[in-house]
């Protein structure tokens, strides 16, 4: 018997006695919370999201559709990037300007191969602007979860006002949560006892984020 039979065997025995629910769990549970703090525009969601994404200490660009490949190439210009992971999915025509070695996500990649790249493109699923939030979920624009977890840089597609929702209730009838999601508020940190804050401890020092508005 494998340690996984072994738990399984002990829950379903912790819960023979247990009563049989049938209440839907769209029922089963009280959802009259506040489900977004106070009315917004459209713009003024948007706005709230890149000052609540600063506070975070990402780096806040907003561009249009037609100027987008000029901004990611200047971002990883800028950062002195030789190299770029990019996901399956992708749209190939943001790296168009990019002059960046560009690296597939490949299932077969170590940690080590992932450390050696200089900066990751992404899109994602949704971002929350009351948090300051932003949420990937492993689509294919998005890639595997590790992919923006090594490398030390990472650029953030969100397309704007399509993709940001107000509050996290509104954040998950968006999403699948049998995907794998990463939910990102800034880039990361933590702080010893001393309060003293590190960044880039389990995952990117710099997260940079553009908010690109127009069809695309």
């Amino acid at each position: 018997m494998s340690s996984r039979e072994r738990i399984l065997g002990r829950v379903r025995r912790a819960l023979a006695d247990v009563r049989q629910d049938d209440t839907p769990y769209e029922q089963a549970i009280e959802r009259s919370y506040v489900r977004e703090h106070g009315e917004r525009s459209a713009e003024q969601t948007v706005d709230l999201l890149a000052g609540n994404l600063a506070d975070y200490r990402a780096i806040v660009h907003r561009c249009a559709t037609d100027e987008l490949a000029a901004m990611i190439a200047g971002l990883l210009a800028g950062r002195g990037a030789q190299t770029v992971l990019v996901p399956s999915g992708l749209d190939g025509d943001w790296l168009a300007a990019v002059d960046a070695e560009r690296v597939p996500d490949r299932a077969e990649s170590t940690p080590h191969e992932l450390d050696r790249v200089d900066s990751v493109v992404t899109a994602c699923a949704v971002a929350v602007a009351e948090t300051g939030t932003i949420v990937l979920d492993g689509s294919p624009d998005q890639g595997r979860r590790r992919i923006t977890l090594v490398p030390d840089h990472h650029i953030c597609v969100v397309r704007i006002p399509d993709q940001v929702v107000s509050s996290v209730p509104q954040a998950l009838e968006r999403l699948d949560p049998a995907r794998p999601l990463t939910w990102i508020s800034g880039p990361s940190a933590t702080s010893d006892i001393e309060l003293d804050r590190v960044e880039g401890v389990h995952g990117p020092r710099t997260l940079e984020v553009v908010l690109v508005h127009g069809p695309g």
